[in-house]
């Protein structure tokens, strides 16, 4: 546990470690974390959400919240009170054009932040830096850690978006250029992979516009200006994502329309022809009649005629169709 001055303390907790018992009773007995806040700190895939309680009394703090709406927060109980956050990093594979999430688990305090993840969050690390930093600007507010880690989680996101973007674009070129089959499985993986990260990133807005409203007064007036900012990056990332999958929706329709296209183009140059064949067949069996008396049998020039006649049947109906425009 690292102490920040007088004021705040951080500690990172793996999800590895915190499935012993004694990490678990560091958790609930050791800082006094509600059971239900360890329980969902602990599991793999959470929903993004964010919930107030109370380390005196262990309990949920929804009218202790309400109350700090109003300004009626008694100063004890507002020390006492934290928020517990789920929120979540995304990495993009260009590989396996997948996109995978990993949670990350905050217990913040007027006096204290607690992290629990698993694995290595380079964030975390990132933020312990440029606190540790001579002269940093982040002071020892709780409030600056916050805004410093959630940030730099949102701020992942858009190099994820610009690699999704380029993909999407190779996509496009494959269908409309050097279509491959493989390119439709790639079209389907990504729209699911943008689904489940806009399943992740959406509400974490919600997550957002809790802690701005200040509920429990944790956060100063120039934490929720920044606060405000991390909001505005999730919002721009979200209609990233709802965009990039609108555009993948297109690019499939458009590969559908042509492939009906070609099909429909196959189908009538199969029908022109079975019309043509079926004209001269009619001339052919026309004269393939077995009967003793039978016009023209006698004919010196009748195998040509035939086949004059097939051309010219032929002929025309190419003819014919080019001027309706059916080929």
């Amino acid at each position: 546990m690292m102490n920040i001055g007088q004021a705040a303390q951080v500690s990172g907790v793996s999800a590895k470690m915190i499935r012993h018992y004694e990490d678990i009773a560091l958790l609930h007995d050791g800082f006094g974390f509600h059971p239900l806040a360890v329980e969902d700190a602990i599991r793999a895939h959470e929903r993004p959400k964010v919930d107030a309680y109370d380390l005196s009394t262990g309990s949920s703090l929804s009218n202790i919240a309400n109350g700090a709406a109003t300004g009626a927060l008694p100063a004890q109980a507002a020390h006492n009170s934290y928020y517990f956050v789920v929120f979540y990093a995304a990495v993009y594979d260009p590989e396996e054009d997948h996109i995978s999430a990993g949670a990350i688990s905050l217990f913040i305090g007027a006096n204290f932040l607690v992290t629990v993840h698993s694995g290595g969050f380079p964030h975390v690390g990132d933020t312990l830096a440029r606190w540790q930093a001579p002269n940093s600007p982040l002071g020892h507010r709780v409030g600056a850690l916050v805004y410093t880690l959630l940030d730099a989680l949102v701020d992942d996101y858009f190099p994820l978006m610009d690699q999704v973007a380029d993909r999407v674009e190779d996509l496009e070129d494959t269908i409309f250029i050097k279509f491959t089959e493989e390119s439709i499985e790639t079209i389907f993986r990504l729209k699911k992979g943008l689904l489940n990260a806009r399943r992740i990133i959406a509400p974490e807005r919600d997550v957002l516009n809790v802690l701005l409203r200040r509920q429990l007064p944790i956060f100063t007036p120039e934490d929720v200006a920044y606060l405000q900012d991390v909001y505005d990056h999730i919002v721009r990332v979200t209609d990233s994502i709802d965009t990039y999958r609108d555009l993948l929706s297109s690019a499939l329709d458009s590969y559908l329309s042509l492939q009906s296209n070609k099909l429909n183009q196959i189908m009538k140059v199969l029908t022109v022809a079975s019309i043509i064949l079926m004209a001269d067949a009619l001339i052919t069996g026309f004269y393939g009649q077995n009967f003793k008396f039978f016009p023209a049998l006698d004919f010196r020039i009748g195998s040509f005629w035939s086949l004059i006649l097939i051309a010219v049947t032929t002929v025309g109906l190419v003819l014919y169709f080019r001027w309706k425009k059916w080929l």
